[in-house]
């Protein structure tokens, strides 16, 4: 019989001030039972700090990590935790059309940076994201000061690559090949477009679909997901300084 995995030793919130003055945003933060750690920004999907975002943040904080999921939606309606109904999916992608990606970018740094002086946090912090926060991890890259980057099926990469001369810390990307958001098109401009860029590793996962690695999606793959995890976890350990 399986064992359900144990729930960190902390899961609460921690309010961040906006860089730009214009108000302040939280954020679902889990730590480690040891209390100390590398710290890690998790970056949302489209549907707000929702079950899967804490439940993700929950996996890593058991992994050693300070995981912090900023609410990045604020700006638009703080504290949107969205499902997967078709209503739900509705009001997902208006948020999505809505959403500053620039101001998005700003509010990770303001995470990182909060993060790197929480007591307990050994100094490093990487930004991972999925969807949308995938392509922020990405920017996260470029603009701010993470110490690494890890986007899963990130959105509008291929639109981004001009950026990427300003990386300051390894990147990886997990891309579906079956993603219709990022068609094969669009994955051949990101590979080819970061083949020669150092401390880039795109990995493309064949038959598989956005999501893959969402427990609960309908396209949720447990070998590409499980995959994708090891390659991340390695990225995150020589990066982050990981205990």
């Amino acid at each position: 019989m399986k064992t359900k995995k144990p729930r960190p030793a902390s899961a609460s919130s921690m309010t961040i001030a906006a860089s730009d003055g214009s108000g302040s945003f939280s954020g679902y933060l889990a730590t480690p039972k040891s209390g100390y750690g590398p710290g890690l920004v998790l970056a949302q999907e489209i549907f707000g700090v929702n079950k899967s975002m804490r439940q993700i943040a929950d996996d890593y904080a058991d992994q050693g990590f300070v995981v912090f999921v900023p609410d990045l939606f604020w700006r638009l309606q703080p504290d949107i935790q969205l499902g997967y109904t078709p209503e739900d999916w509705q009001k997902a992608f208006g948020y999505f059309q809505a959403f500053d990606v620039d101001k998005g970018v700003e509010d990770i740094q303001s995470s990182i940076t909060a993060l790197r002086a929480r007591y307990g946090v050994n100094g490093h912090v990487g930004v991972m994201g999925f969807c949308l926060g995938g392509k922020l991890a990405y920017l996260s890259a470029c603009r701010t000061d993470a110490d690494v980057a890890i986007g899963y099926y990130g959105v509008g990469i291929q639109d981004l690559l001009h950026e990427a001369d300003k990386a300051r810390c390894d990147v990886v990307l997990h891309i579906a090949a079956l993603d219709s958001y990022c068609t094969p098109e669009n994955q051949q401009a990101i590979t080819q477009g970061l083949a020669d860029k150092p401390g880039f590793a795109v990995h493309i996962y064949p038959e598989v679909d956005h999501a893959f690695a969402r427990p609960e999606g309908e396209h949720y793959n447990a070998a590409a997901s499980a995959l994708a995890h090891q390659r991340s976890h390695e990225a995150l350990k020589r990066t982050l300084d990981l205990a």
